[in-house]
């Protein structure tokens, strides 16, 4: 359309009074076609001039209330009403770059409504012309996310609920087996020693401990954490959780080797539930090597934030368990509760980080953990290390 008219312009002087009107239809015609475009689109869309004059608002834009009605050449501060979403639109224009994907929240029209800004220059031979304000209403799509992960979580619960259902039944029916067993024997005796009741009361005893730890693990996969975070080295953190289990690794015949440079940044964590998380998983390296092996610890920074690595020279996982592994109560060993991952995963999403595995069968198991840092300290780390 820039073409045909800059053509136009050119032949102006040429034209007659027939053709200009045909041209200006034409222009009129095209314009409109341009504009009903704009207005089909579901976002509210801005155009400011040079001089951050509002040069268009879509018929969205109109009908949200973003601005005022004949808006049009006004300034941002005169033609935007809300204050909030004009500070948010001025503050995004004075950063002179594309902005993408910020998302605020606004009261228009007495409710509260989230708006997802993209803030883009118009740039014609090598010079900003204007700006284009992109404000796509995701009120409604983010109410959906929390319906689908109060769902999920309602889900997780019930097959949570399910496996600890399963769980209880055996040091429940152990409990009443014993129970059964010293009730036939008053009917027998009518009087027991303390030595001829003492063997059921002692595991009557162990499966009331057993039903204990399984309910507080269940609350503790199922609660939200109160984390008490501190600025944490993560060296130093390392090596204190490996000092809790250094008998347990020399019996086993497993060697230690921490690839952690001095520079790497601290991180604000809470102590007690990353070392929780970190035995966790050296605990599950020791019990994937039983002839022994090596156990690698390492750190680097990954587009921005820092990964930390546990690596093992174990049986590793067969591929058709690797979704499994996470899943509370799931487990390939004859002993342990099968949360242990369950809880390591938790741990690590409540501190905003994320946790990966890799595994080859008869090489070894890699899971690592990723833990979000600030830019500004991410910008200052040159060194990235590389996978022992």
């Amino acid at each position: 359309m820039r073409g045909f008219l800059e053509r136009t312009l050119g032949k102006l002087e040429k034209l007659d009074r027939e053709q200009l009107k045909r041209v200006f239809e034409d222009f009129v015609e095209e314009y409109g076609r341009l504009e009903d475009v704009l207005n089909s689109l579901p976002e509210a869309i801005l155009v400011l001039d040079e001089d951050d004059r509002l040069a268009f608002a879509n018929r969205l834009a109109l009908r949200l209330g973003v601005v005022e009605e004949d808006s049009e050449g006004r300034r941002l501060e005169d033609a935007v009403r809300d204050t909030q979403i004009r500070e948010h639109v001025r503050a995004l224009l004075s950063r002179e770059e594309t902005v993408r994907g910020r998302e605020f929240t606004f009261d228009l029209g007495g409710r509260r409504r989230i708006f997802r800004v993209d803030v883009l220059p118009l740039v014609r031979a090598g010079m900003i012309r204007g700006t284009l304000v992109l404000m796509e209403d995701v009120t409604d799509q983010r109410a959906q996310e929390v319906r689908l992960k109060r769902m999920e979580s309602l889900a997780s619960l019930t097959t949570l609920a399910a496996s600890v259902a399963h769980e209880i039944k055996n040091p429940l029916g152990a409990i009443s087996i014993h129970l059964q067993l010293i009730e036939r024997l008053l009917s027998q005796k009518g009087c027991l020693s303390t030595e001829e009741v003492s063997p059921y009361v002692g595991v009557i005893k162990e499966e009331i401990e057993r039903l204990n730890r399984i309910v507080v693990d269940f609350l503790f996969a199922v609660r939200p954490i109160n984390l008490e975070r501190e600025e944490l080295s993560v060296r130093e953190l390392v090596e204190e959780t490996l000092s809790l289990v250094g008998p347990e690794l020399a019996q086993a015949g497993v060697r230690v080797d921490i690839r952690i440079p001095e520079d790497i940044p601290s991180l604000s964590l809470d102590r007690r539930y990353i070392k929780q998380a970190l035995l966790n998983l050296i605990k599950n390296a020791v019990q994937a090597m039983p002839e022994g092996g090596v156990l690698t610890v390492w750190a680097q920074l990954r587009d921005g934030r820092l990964a930390l690595s546990f690596s093992d020279t174990g049986v590793g996982i067969p591929e058709h368990l690797k979704e499994k592994i996470f899943e509370p109560y799931f487990t390939t060993k004859d002993t342990g509760s099968g949360l242990g991952l369950t809880l390591v995963y938790k741990i690590v999403q409540e501190h905003g980080g994320e946790i990966e595995v890799q595994s080859k069968e008869g090489k070894g198991t890699t899971f690592t953990l990723l833990f979000p840092i600030p830019a500004t300290v991410a910008r200052r780390i040159t060194w990235n290390g590389e996978q022992p």
